[in-house]
């Protein structure tokens, strides 16, 4: 039973996804451990978004297989959910724009009828229960980002960290909290900065998981086995999908260096 004075909490976590590896899934078990820990959120619901074509990075498959393999490695999970909206998007969509369409779909389903109203993940609740909430749910590298010339916008990174806030989950020797110190806009934010630190390491990442399948070597216990049947069906990640966008400028960069001037054509 929910706790009253917890705040419903919905993890959604952006990316490739080219493929999903456990790790991956694993970073929601982490999150809503951690978040439960804290006393204030009662974690409902999880959402992986993968990114769109539009994107443009090397070795990037197609949505429909990033799509088709993350709905086979979330079968098991009772709460962790594939949405396709971002990855259908014909352009690359910045996260926070991802974040401002997945918040007010929550806040919609949110709202009260008849009595009760349904949380993000379709369960009934007591129109007492207070307005969900939406964290993006991201690796410790993801912190390093910020510091990256042209790839965020300011008001970006302020709507993302004031307004919804990250839960970033640390491994190897990556040091979050450096990034944080380092960064005006997120010390500022601290508090809206969760840090979890994954003690069982696991340096699992898709790109080497890429690698291994391109060597025609094993990844058994790196992916589901669904995913690896699903791979090796389409024939998927071989030297010939390594070369897909080769060259190519990732769309961030292209997509906020224009900003500027479009601001200025407006």
């Amino acid at each position: 039973m929910r706790a009253a004075c917890r705040v419903p909490l919905v993890l959604l976590a952006c990316g490739s996804f080219n493929p999903i590896t456990n790790q991956h899934m694993r970073l929601f078990e982490l999150a809503r451990d951690h978040m439960h820990c804290t006393g204030q959120y009662d974690v409902v619901g999880g959402i992986v978004s993968p990114v769109s074509d539009g994107y443009g990075k090397q070795g990037l498959v197609l949505a429909k297989h990033r799509i088709a393999m993350a709905k086979l490695a979330l079968q098991s999970s009772d709460w962790v959910k594939v949405d396709e909206w971002e990855s259908q998007q014909s352009d690359w969509t910045e996260t926070v724009v991802t974040m401002r369409y997945h918040y007010e779909r929550i806040l919609k389903e949110h709202e009260p009828s008849t009595g009760t109203h349904s949380s993000p993940v379709g369960n009934n609740t007591n129109v007492s229960s207070p307005a969900p909430r939406l964290k993006l749910l991201c690796g410790a590298d993801f912190l390093n980002t910020f510091k990256i010339p042209g790839l965020w916008l300011d008001d970006h990174v302020e709507d993302l960290v004031g307004r919804f806030g990250l839960v970033c989950v640390s491994r190897g020797s990556l040091q979050p909290e450096r990034a944080v110190h380092e960064s005006d806009t997120l010390y500022r934010h601290r508090q809206n900065i969760f840090l979890v630190r994954e003690w069982v390491r696991n340096e699992t990442s898709a790109t080497e998981v890429r690698r291994a399948l391109r060597r025609g070597l094993s990844v058994k216990y790196l992916i589901p086995d669904s995913v690896i049947d699903y791979i090796h069906k389409h024939d998927l990640y071989t030297e010939d999908s390594e070369s897909r966008n080769e060259g190519t400028v990732l769309r961030p960069l292209v997509k906020q260096a224009q900003q500027p001037l479009k601001s200025l054509n407006d």
